[in-house]
């Protein structure tokens, strides 16, 4: 009996040490595979949603373009027509030029308005005078957008003040009145409700 109880508790005792054995032998080999496994990658789907996310908050935040200017703000931002600006603001035809439109202006520079008499500016600028310069400003207005290729099939053209303006292709483009021709020197200064075209000296009546 003594030696069966031995042999029963000898094979209990391997037993027990082959388990414990065993589970160290898996443990050294399965820890490994959980310390050095990948984290989860994020799923194609995923990135896609992300990126387009972001894309579209790069959209979003993206600066707008400067919407077109009109006739009047063209002008004054060209710098060179700031008589015209003025004589526009005394006449009191900025809104007009500013509105809908579309018109096509035949815009002195400053230099232009040089060339008239000494004092004949300032004497128009003054409020009296407003019905009167207002007339001159019409005569370099007229009605729709004719641009240069337009311009030079037309021997006159309708202002905006009811009165007829001359046009002559011959020797470069003029526009005027019987009492003097100026030309085009510059054309096509595209404006969101126009057109300008640059010329050398005054319309008058």
């Amino acid at each position: 009996m003594k030696q069966i109880f031995g042999l029963f508790c000898g094979w209990k005792r391997s037993s027990i040490r082959s388990g414990i054995l065993a589970c160290a032998a898996l443990s050294i080999l399965v820890a490994p595979t959980f310390a050095y496994a990948k984290p989860c990658k994020k799923s194609t789907t995923h990135r896609k949603v992300a990126s387009d996310s972001t894309h579209s908050q790069v959209a979003l935040a993206a600066p707008k373009k400067d919407a077109p200017k009109d006739i009047v703000d063209t002008a004054v931002g060209a710098g060179s027509f700031k008589t015209l600006a003025a004589a526009l603001t005394a006449a009191g035809l900025v809104e007009t030029l500013k509105s809908k439109g579309p018109f096509t202006v035949f815009a002195p520079t400053d230099e232009a308005f040089a060339k008239l008499p000494a004092g004949t500016i300032d004497t128009l600028l003054k409020p009296e005078n407003k019905k009167q310069l207002a007339n001159i400003l019409l005569l370099h207005v007229v009605p729709g957008t004719v641009l240069a290729a337009d311009v030079v099939k037309l021997t006159s053209a309708k202002t905006a003040g009811g009165t007829e303006i001359t046009i002559s292709a011959d020797d470069g483009v003029k526009v005027g009145t019987a009492t003097g021709m100026a030309t085009v020197t510059k054309t096509d200064i595209k404006a969101s409700n126009g057109v300008i075209h640059v010329i050398d000296s005054v319309i008058l009546p």
